[in-house]
């Protein structure tokens, strides 16, 4: 299979511009570029296979540039909906740091990671208007699906200008890096094709696009986000074993998707795995093998190994085998009820309001329904103290099936 054969066979190529496309990614030694938005200090999960692809073509003997938006940054894209929050200045050139020492580690030291502030901070407004903006038609712009719905309410010149600043960067970096390819987002289709316009009007050049599709779940949402929180690639923002949780619970229609666009398994290997998958869906090979490929490629297979062995250990209720460091990782969302001597159960129970009161405690106890570090607890009159905590730290408690609390000897 070919590269752009594997490529449309993922799914991963909606939109292409370039009758010979198909043959310039076959032959290899092409200089492409990608866009990432420094909004945030990391790129999320929802985002990963777009940027896989990154290292798809790579593979193959493509060299890539990751461009940073500095300069677009500050601007903000059309989202279609409504306009973007200004950026802070500090917080985007902090971002960009964050995005390039992120883009290193996953796509290797050598990969050249550029911020397009460095050219557009010295480039005269009018200038710019005169070199780029007489040669893209404002109808051209207004047409473009995401400035066309956010017109309907209310779009500034700021972010309406995007495209003009997007299109010159493949111009710039076509110029003085050879780029002959840009690929994004199915959502920037309107900015990629800005820069192969202007390229053809003013190099009288063939330079080459594509659009990979956004990763949504059977609902048709952008995938990655959790009450609006998002999974992010950074280990210090989202541990391997909140991932590991957040993909072994993706629905079993949506495997074959995202094993294809999530890993870099063979088309036989994937068939194997769901066909593995659908003789026993109840031990949800599909995906255990896509938490392994994801989770070990971002962060290697230590943090695999251990995701997998907390999970385990949370499901056996063997919270005795966790270390402080499990504790914090497994209840990371938690706010630990804190306290600094020995106190009973029942009162410990009221303090730290995981009852409402004694006698509801007492109840709870009696029910068996309160476990202490994994253990059933029936005493009344038990009392909690650094002894039994873990590592002398912590107390996990647990009410009923699933709800657990936490409490820090301080």
């Amino acid at each position: 299979m070919t590269l752009y054969e594997d490529l449309k066979w993922r799914g991963l190529i909606k939109d292409v511009a370039g009758e010979d496309l198909e043959d310039k990614l076959n032959e290899g030694g092409l200089t492409f570029y990608i866009g990432a938005d420094p909004s945030a200090d990391s790129l999320h999960i929802g985002q990963l296979p777009t940027f896989l692809v990154i290292e798809r073509l790579r593979r193959a003997g493509h060299k890539p540039i990751i461009l940073v938006g500095g300069a677009t940054g500050r601007v903000g894209d059309p989202r279609g909906t409504k306009e973007r929050e200004k950026s802070d200045v500090k917080v985007v050139e902090h971002n960009f740091e964050k995005i390039k020492l992120q883009m290193k580690k996953l796509f290797g030291k050598d990969t050249l990671v550029v911020n397009n502030y460095d050219w557009f901070k010295t480039y005269n407004f009018i200038d710019f208007l005169r070199d780029v903006g007489k040669y893209v038609n404002v109808s051209y712009m207004i047409n473009k699906d995401l400035v066309k719905r956010q017109m309907e309410s209310g779009i500034s010149y700021a972010e309406f200008s995007y495209m003009l600043i997007q299109g010159y960067d493949f111009k710039y970096i076509h110029d003085h890096y050879g780029a002959t390819l840009q690929f994004g987002g199915s959502d920037q289709w309107g900015n990629l094709t800005t820069g192969i316009e202007l390229i053809r009007k003013l190099n009288d050049e063939v330079v080459y696009a594509f659009s990979c599709p956004l990763t949504l779940d059977s609902t048709g949402k952008k995938i990655g986000k959790s009450e609006g929180n998002a999974l992010w690639l950074d280990i210090e923002k989202t541990s391997s074993y909140e991932l590991y949780q957040f993909l072994i619970n993706f629905e079993d229609a949506m495997m074959e998707n995202y094993l294809k666009v999530y890993t870099f398994l063979t088309q036989e290997e994937i068939e194997s795995i769901l066909e593995r998958h659908r003789e026993r869906p109840e031990e949800r090979l599909a995906q255990k093998t896509l938490a392994q490929e994801v989770i070990t490629f971002l962060h290697g297979d230590d943090e695999y190994n251990q995701a997998v062995k907390i999970s385990e250990k949370l499901f056996s209720g063997d919270i005795q085998a966790f270390t402080s460091s499990d504790v914090e990782i497994a209840f990371k969302g938690l706010t630990p009820y804190e306290i600094d001597k020995s106190i009973q159960i029942v009162d410990l129970l009221v303090e730290a309001s995981i009852c409402s009161s004694k006698r509801e405690a007492r109840e709870f106890i009696n029910n068996g329904s309160i476990r202490v570090n994994g253990k059933k607890i029936s005493d009344l009159e038990m009392n909690i103290d650094c002894n039994i905590a873990i590592e002398k730290k912590y107390v996990v408690i647990r009410r009923g099936k699933k709800k657990y609390y936490i409490v820090k000897f301080n």
